[in-house]
């Protein structure tokens, strides 16, 4: 009832404020006339004691007395000669206010709104919280506020901090978690990860010895062999990722939902795709990546001339092979797989701009709505790379 109460208050203080210009009308324009002819007259008084106290001479007193009557005169002559008719009221507006506004914002509300669904506090809300990521969040804190040793409780909401994009909280929640129960190839890695989102996608020294740390814990861990070998990339050491990495594809099986991204680092450090020998038997030469007629794919003459170049030679052809695909990719810009690999190869050459904007023209391509679109935008996000812009 009290809720009923309040909708009435509002709704009638809301109807005064539409309906107060409406009704005033007229009133105000002969307020106004009535000011500006007040605002003439204190100025022919102030004009008589400038010159009787000597501040002006006549002829200028004259003048000005002339222009100030002209004026006082024009609104004068704008006032009405006899007693003004009462003012006109808009009774279609007004009963608009009054009935139409207030009739239909009640049936939207009972369309939209839920009148019967009870009030919900915090505190009820937190001892039932449901689906509401936000309200167990809170819970979740209230109670490590309360216990700060409850290393169970920074386990479980530290990859919720991470998963929302509270980054530096997840670091800390991290940090908690291994401290009271222990490092684990699990929370070693959600560590790594969140220092990485920290340095926008860069593996820091710090990241790769925690996942060193971990390695160490499970020495087949495939995330955190992708992570240091993805460090040697970003440290310019090609020669070393690429033996990571076809380690990597080596050791993961063939239905692996990393093998095609380990596939494309093996590419981008001077190597050929597992398993995209063309020659293979059963190979399909047709299929995406699994020769050179793939769009930026290394030939087996670029493969073999890579083997006897120095790193600054293989850098510069791979360089050219990037631009290469940037060329093939601003003719057919139906290739999400080109798209993907272009923003990926500008971002370990650590040209961020081109990086931008190659994901900016992909995003034109498969906009964010598609899944292909959201990918290239977690994919941004993964390598550090600015969307703001990017989707205009």
């Amino acid at each position: 009832m009290l809720f009923w109460i309040l909708v009435a208050a509002l709704t009638a203080a809301l109807a005064v404020i539409l309906l107060y210009p409406l009704l005033r009308g007229a009133k105000a324009a002969d307020n106004i006339r009535a000011g500006e002819a007040a605002v003439y007259r204190d100025q022919l008084r102030e004009l008589d004691r400038d010159l009787n106290g000597g501040l002006i001479t006549p002829e200028e007193a004259d003048y000005a007395r002339a222009e100030i009557g002209r004026r006082l005169i024009a609104v004068s002559a704008d006032e009405p000669a006899e007693t003004p008719k009462p003012a006109r009221h808009h009774r279609f507006t007004e009963a608009f206010v009054l009935l139409v506004l207030p009739v239909l914002g009640l049936c939207l509300y009972l369309t939209t709104g839920r009148p019967d669904l009870p009030s919900q506090p915090l505190e009820a809300r937190l001892e039932n919280p449901g689906n509401d990521v936000a309200v167990l969040i809170t819970k979740a804190e209230r109670h490590l506020a309360e216990k700060p040793d409850d290393g169970k409780g920074w386990d479980v909401l530290a990859p919720i901090y991470f998963r929302t994009m509270r980054v530096n909280d997840a670091q800390v929640a991290y940090r908690n978690a291994i401290r009271l129960l222990g490092p684990s190839p699990v929370r070693l890695d959600g560590l790594a990860e969140t220092l990485m989102a920290v340095s926008d996608g860069v593996v820091t020294e710090e990241a790769r010895q925690v996942l060193e740390q971990s390695l160490t814990l499970e020495p087949d861990n495939p995330r955190a062999r992708f992570y240091i070998a993805l460090s040697m990339e970003q440290a310019g050491r090609p020669d070393e990722a690429r033996q990571a990495f076809e380690a990597l594809a080596k050791q993961s099986p063939a239905d692996a939902p990393w093998l095609p991204l380990v596939n494309e680092h093996i590419a981008m450090n001077g190597g050929a795709k597992s398993g995209a020998d063309p020659a293979a038997p059963g190979a399909d030469p047709a299929a995406p990546g699994a020769g050179p007629a793939a769009p930026g794919n290394p030939t087996q003459q670029d493969v073999a001339a890579a083997e006897t170049m120095s790193a600054g030679d293989r850098q510069q052809m791979i360089r050219g092979m990037v631009e290469s695909l940037d060329a093939k990719l601003n003719e057919d810009p139906n290739n999400f797989e080109g798209w993907v690999r272009l923003v990926r190869s500008y971002a370990v050459l650590n040209d961020k701009d081109r990086a931008a904007g190659a994901l900016k023209r992909g995003l034109a391509a498969f906009p964010p709505p598609g899944e292909q679109g959201r990918q290239l935008l977690a994919l941004a996000r993964e390598l550090g790379i600015a969307t703001e812009g990017a989707t205009q």
